[in-house]
C-alpha cells in the first residue's frame, strides 16, 4: 500500500484553484494535470509499505496546532527555466514547519525519512515526465509548462484565499493509467 501524510484543502479554495488550473491547462496539453479532487499539501510521502497500523499509531503521537494557510502565487520545479512541475504556493507561520517536522520525527523510527532539505509547502497542479522535482536521466522540461510560465510572466500573482488547517490526514495512493486515486484512511486533529 502506497501512503502519504497531508493536509486537506477547504472547498472554496479548491474551487478557486481548480478554475485557475482550467485556464492554464489549455497552454500545456503535454503534461499531466492534477484533478481538483486530488489537491492536498503533502507533509511526508511514505511510499510502499505494509506497516499501516504502525504508521497510524505513530501519527497519533503527533502534536500540532491549528494554523492559517494562504494560497497564492505559482512556481516551477526544478527551476522556472526547466519546468517539470507547476505548483501553487502556500504560506503559513512556523506551525506548518513544526507540524511537518513532528510528522517526520514520529515516522523516523519506522524507517521513513522526510525529503532532504527544508520543507517547501506547495500544491502541485501539473507534472511532466516522472513528476519528480529532480529529473531522472534523459528527462527534459515540458514545453507546455514553459508556455504557462510565459503566460504568467508580468501578470499579478494569483491569490486563492486563506483557510485554517484543523487536521492532517493519512492517505493511500492507488496508481492507475487514469492517474492516482487518493483515499483518506485516518484523520488527526490539530489542537
Amino acid at each position: 500500500m502506497r501512503l502519504f501524510v497531508a493536509l486537506d484543502i477547504d472547498r472554496e479554495i479548491r474551487h478557486r484553484i481548480a478554475d485557475f488550473r482550467e485556464q492554464m491547462q489549455a497552454y500545456a496539453p503535454d503534461v499531466r494535470w492534477v484533478g481538483p479532487e486530488s489537491f492536498h499539501i503533502t507533509l511526508q510521502f511514505l511510499g510502499e509499505t505494509q506497516r499501516l497500523e504502525q504508521v497510524r499509531s505513530a501519527l497519533e503521537q503527533v502534536r500540532g496546532n491549528e494554523m492559517p494557510l494562504t494560497f497564492g502565487g505559482t512556481g516551477f520545479f526544478p527551476t522556472p527555466n526547466s519546468p517539470r512541475v507547476f505548483w501553487v504556493g502556500i504560506e503559513s507561520d512556523e506551525r506548518l514547519q513544526a507540524l511537518a517536522k513532528s510528522v517526520g520525527e514520529a515516522l523516523r523510527p519506522l524507517g521513513f525519512h522526510p525529503d532532504a532539505g527544508p520543507f517547501k509547502p506547495h500544491l502541485t497542479l501539473a507534472r511532466a515526465g516522472s513528476g519528480r522535482p529532480t529529473p531522472v536521466p534523459g528527462e527534459k522540461a515540458a514545453a507546455g509548462l514553459r508556455t504557462v510560465r510565459a503566460k504568467l510572466e508580468g501578470s499579478p500573482a494569483p491569490e486563492f484565499g486563506t483557510m485554517t488547517a484543523r487536521e492532517f490526514c493519512l492517505y493511500q495512493s492507488t496508481l492507475s493509467p487514469a492517474g492516482a486515486k487518493y483515499t483518506k484512511l485516518a484523520t488527526y486533529a490539530l489542537g
